[in-house]
């Protein structure tokens, strides 16, 4: 099938204080099979040195310096200087598979012309890729309402707001929309700059707005960081419950889907208080609990709610004891 246009990409890259590991992600992007026609590399006012080590590739990409703003305002950045049709956007320590670029922009020149696609990664923990993708992990029935295209290539036609309540596997670095149509919606929300996990606020602004194309292959590497694992899932579900209480209070399109993102909101903060639970953090349990609309109704938290208020001499013991032998609910 030959395109109807041609279109041009640009990649937007927000960085802050990468400069040790920011190479590889450049090095990866600049073998991309599909050559980007510009790479934008928004420096969010890193005190190491980035700007020095991005001058060995100025003749290959551009550079913006802004004053630290976080990454949802570097990307806007970069979403308002890009020339090309359609942007792509990758974290400073995310991975593209050298057919990245080639594969998504098949969405446009061949296909639908979305507003937005996202295609399936794998994880990678110190360096090892995993070998279930993020798409895999979706819940029974969770694409019960994709429309294949193509091949691997497939789109929702209708909003997708409840399945990214449940469950969230659309991440920025597998992101490339349509540059005039993402700025006409107002490009990333900057409403929760600096919380954890901002993008979820914008990719459930983005399942608002189909056709959404989705690429049912992994093209695409996310970094995670093995040695802190436990803490950033116990951040991100505390920052995923911020992002939809943020959703909720601000957006009154989602006033329809009140009751669902009240639900998750709990959900994940139940999830946050298990994982502090797990690791004996009790400055953590005591936070958390105050966010809790509810004292737990199961069995099984609430015994740990109880285990957590007990004096300290005591509480250590029996936290031993239930970390070793967890109770049934």
């Amino acid at each position: 099938m030959k395109p109807d246009k041609i279109y041009t990409v640009s990649a937007v890259i927000p960085t802050f204080n990468r400069s040790a590991i920011i190479h590889e992600t450049l090095e990866l992007i600049f073998r991309q099979k599909r050559k980007l026609d510009e790479i934008l590399i928004i420096v969010d006012g890193s005190t190491d040195n980035t700007l020095s080590e991005l001058t060995r590739y100025r003749d290959k990409i551009r550079v913006i310096s802004i004053k630290n703003s976080g990454d949802l305002v570097a990307r806007n950045t970069g979403l308002y200087a890009a020339k090309s049709d359609l942007v792509a956007f990758c974290d400073d320590d995310d991975y593209w598979q050298d057919d990245f670029i080639s594969s998504m922009i098949n969405f446009w020149e061949l296909y639908n012309k979305p507003i937005f696609a996202y295609s399936d990664f794998n994880e990678v923990i110190d360096g090892k890729w995993s070998i279930r993708s993020k798409f895999d992990r979706a819940p029974s029935g969770y694409w019960s309402k994709l429309e294949v295209i193509e091949g691997e290539y497939a789109q929702f036609t209708s909003p997708v707001i409840q399945e990214l309540i449940q469950f969230q596997p659309f991440f920025t670095s597998c992101l490339m929309v349509d540059r005039q149509r993402f700025l006409a919606l107002g490009g990333w929300d900057e409403g929760v700059s600096r919380m954890v996990g901002c993008d979820f606020a914008t990719a459930l602004h983005i399942a608002e707005h189909p056709p959404i194309g989705v690429l049912r292959r992994p093209v695409v590497g996310i970094r995670k960081h093995a040695g802190n694992f436990s803490g950033d899932v116990q951040r991100m579900n505390l920052g995923d419950a911020d992002v939809l209480n943020y959703v909720l209070s601000t957006r009154p399109t989602l006033a329809a889907y009140a009751s669902e993102i009240r639900q998750s909101i709990e959900a994940r903060r139940l999830a946050a208080f298990d994982t502090a639970f797990a690791r004996g953090d009790f400055t953590a349990i005591e936070h958390i609990s105050s966010l809790l609309s509810n004292r737990p109704q199961n069995l099984r938290h609430r015994l740990k709610h109880v285990i957590a208020h007990l004096p300290p001499f005591v509480r250590d013991v029996v936290w031993r004891i239930a970390v070793r032998a967890p109770p049934n609910d």
